[in-house]
């Protein structure tokens, strides 16, 4: 979706780190065509109630990613950020439990200091009652509607980004999503995997990149080969964990041996990008029964409820199709991948 001449208008060249106010309702509306979006981007209603608070930009929203829409990786987007603590809780969107981070457009942000340009007011744009009545798609039943939010549309609102165009990664470093270092970390990490997988010498670079991770105590070569056969039901297990208590996210080798070659447990897959959290403790978020479907826009009811982790989020260090995807895309676990552990010294729970 190309930039329109208002989101030019009100682009405030914002980075990481820097400090915002959430415009006022009207000021919003005001930059909304008769769908209720902006270059394609839905605004939710969720969002109207962080208007006017004082709000820290967590990454640039430059680049994104399609990994279950059209499944086309990289998505370029426009005069765009997210913001520390702007996620969705799906109170507008039948308790959708996603947790998906919203996106928000400059133009409807201000910076908390100094001055920032003024939104041109007009006639005839929507009201909130329209946001609201935007997330059904036109001609939805509304016994079982089709559901519109960013999530669902954010195909629409971007563009096609290639992961060989280089400049998403200036874009990374300059707009403070990364430091230079840590981008050249996951480029390099890049590279070694596409040697890895030319298929010459495929032991010798595994051995050799899990050697060097032993001196450093770091984590071995991060891959996992399912180990269920297709065809047959992967297992299942249920510790009915609740939000507060603590797990340890079990090791490759276990998890391993619950999925299929291509990775799934039960219509989950386990994605490359969670291994990092193996072996790692942390605290039970929620527990997620239901999401709306991306590409559909119907909500889903799963059958065997997930478990959300605090602070663990996709951060697309490994696909290079998403390499630095700042979406921080919720991560969610079968509890068979999960394990009870104490909590660690001096740690309280905060059971719901």
């Amino acid at each position: 979706m190309p930039r329109s001449a208002l989101s030019k208008q009100l682009s405030l060249g914002l980075r990481a780190g820097d400090w915002v106010v959430v415009r006022s309702q009207n000021e919003i509306l005001a930059t909304l065509g008769p769908d209720c979006r902006l270059d394609g981007l839905q605004f939710q209603p969720e969002m109207f109630e962080l208007c006017g608070r004082r709000l820290r930009v967590a990454k640039t929203a430059h680049k994104t990613c399609d990994t279950s829409i059209h499944n086309t990786g990289g998505r370029r987007l426009h005069d765009t950020v997210h913001l520390e603590g702007g996620r969705c809780d799906g109170g507008q969107h039948e308790g959708c439990q996603a947790d998906c981070v919203f996106f928000w457009k400059e133009a409807w942000l201000r910076r908390a200091e100094g001055s920032s340009p003024e939104v041109p007011q007009r006639a005839g744009a929507p009201t909130p009652d329209d946001v609201m009545q935007a997330r059904h798609a036109p001609g939805s039943d509304p016994a079982d509607p089709v559901w519109v939010c960013q999530t669902t549309s954010i195909y629409e609102a971007s563009e096609p980004l290639p992961w060989w165009d280089t400049r998403q990664y200036v874009c990374d470093v300059r707009g403070g999503n990364h430091s230079a270092l840590h981008m050249a970390r996951l480029l390099l990490m890049s590279g070694y995997r596409k040697i890895v997988h030319l298929g010459v010498g495929y032991r010798f670079w595994v051995g050799l990149y899990n050697r060097l991770q032993r001196w450093r105590g770091g984590k071995p070569y991060p891959e996992i080969h399912g180990q269920v056969q297709k065809g047959t039901a992967t297992p299942a297990e249920s510790l009915d964990l609740q939000p507060g208590e603590w797990v340890v996210v079990r090791s490759p080798k276990e998890i391993a041996a619950t999925i299929t070659p291509d990775g799934f447990n039960r219509g989950m897959r386990y994605d490359p990008e969670m291994l990092k959290y193996c072996d790692e403790r942390y605290q039970v978020q929620s527990r997620v029964t239901k999401l709306i479907h991306e590409k559909t826009g119907k909500m889903t009811t799963m059958k065997t409820p997930c478990i959300r982790l605090e602070n663990v989020y996709c951060r697309a260090e490994l696909t290079e199709s998403r390499l630095g995807c700042p979406r921080a895309s919720s991560t969610y676990f079968r509890e068979i991948w999960l394990r009870r552990a104490e909590p660690p010294a001096g740690a309280g729970s905060k059971q719901a």
